[in-house]
């Protein structure tokens, strides 16, 4: 159930998918010593409700995202 709240903040500020905010739930927990991802979700939520980021969770958050949203982006020909 939170991992599920947690998709849904990271699809409502950044953008992305709801694929795509699970896989940078994915990449966060697997980029923070394997931290579980239910933890993971739990600290977005908190981050949700006002509070801040631990800063190895924002760095690899704020990664993710991009890695998601270049994937998503089709390539401009030209």
């Amino acid at each position: 159930m939170t991992v599920d709240r947690a998709i849904g903040v990271l699809v409502a500020v950044h953008g992305i998918s709801p694929a795509a905010a699970f896989e940078v739930l994915r990449e966060v927990s697997q980029h923070t010593d394997n931290t579980e991802l239910q933890s993971i979700a739990e600290t977005v939520m908190a981050w949700a409700s006002g509070q801040p980021l631990p800063e190895p969770v924002r760095q690899e958050l704020d990664a993710a995202v991009q890695r998601r949203r270049q994937e998503d982006t089709p390539e401009q020909p030209g």
